[in-house]
């Protein structure tokens, strides 16, 4: 009922986001796609991949470096701020364990200072909403752990992002690299549960 009610709402030159998630037997989950049902507007596709970019620099962030929410949170907005654009809540969240999906004391905003320390979890959720014209998010949950001798950010959501929003021209070689070594995973991940059909629909992300 409510995805016929939702259905009913959208038309075909709408962007639709959809933020959703739970609870499962390892934990908590929340994440968040945008998708276009048709040939998204040019102005669309700049602010998306401006919001993708941002997504890109918080996940291959150096924790070395930038080891505070607050440092981070810049990474995430420099590219839309280069636009005098900007979202008006935290670029993530600490995630609980079958608690809050909200819960710190870790988070990615402007006035965070905890330590990214191994073994957190956090949402990677910049965004932009133009108010009653149409919203933009693109939201993977991150895990830190350690790799040789340093941290990193690893990515725990296997969700494809859509590729008919992006501006590919916006993107630089390092993220596009980026986006096919994720497709790659989420298809390497996903595709074994999948029918035939449903493995090609996922292969025309990489």
């Amino acid at each position: 009922m409510l995805i016929k009610k939702i259905a009913d709402l959208l038309k075909k030159e709408d962007i639709f986001l959809c933020d959703s998630g739970g609870q499962y037997n390892y934990g908590t989950t929340d994440v968040t796609r945008t998708i276009c049902f048709s040939k998204p507007h040019q102005n669309i596709k700049n602010i998306f991949t401006n919001v993708l970019k941002g997504h890109i620099a918080v996940a291959t962030t150096n924790l070395k470096k930038d080891n505070i929410g607050k440092k981070i949170d810049k990474r995430a907005r420099k590219f839309l701020k280069r636009k005098n654009l900007d979202y008006a809540h935290g670029t993530g969240h600490g995630v609980g364990f079958f608690l809050n999906v909200h819960e710190g004391p870790q988070s990615i905003s402007k006035e965070n200072k905890i330590k990214i320390k191994e073994g957190m979890i956090l949402s990677n959720e910049p965004g932009y909403y133009k108010k009653n014209k149409f919203g933009i998010r693109i939201e993977n949950l991150i895990y830190v752990k350690k790799n040789k001798n340093r941290i990193v950010f690893d990515n725990l959501t296997l969700a494809p992002i859509d590729k008919e929003l992006i501006n590919f021209s916006l993107l630089n070689l390092s993220e596009k690299n980026y986006l096919f070594k994720y497709h790659f995973e989420v298809y390497s991940q996903i595709s074994k549960y999948l029918n035939i059909n449903e493995k090609k629909w996922l292969a025309s992300f990489i």
